[in-house]
């Protein structure tokens, strides 16, 4: 694959991510709240480090396919 396509995923990626946060975001259920997220903190904090764990490490992983190939 060419330059021009890694390009192309990367930022459909990115776009994809932004609007599905922002949907998130202004969704009428967010607005509501949920009185269990409080209470289960840890659960939701750990869950969020092992996505941004494997997300990071999945950037480095194509970074350096990029860079070496």
């Amino acid at each position: 694959m060419n330059e021009f396509g890694y390009y192309s995923i990367i930022f459909f990626l990115m776009l994809l991510a932004l609007v599905t946060t922002i949907l998130v975001g202004v969704s009428k259920k967010n607005k509501e709240g949920n009185p269990n997220y409080d209470q289960k903190k840890l659960k939701n904090i750990t869950r969020l480090t092992i996505f941004y764990i494997i997300a990071i490490g999945g950037g480095y992983a194509l970074f350096a396919y990029y860079m070496y190939n």
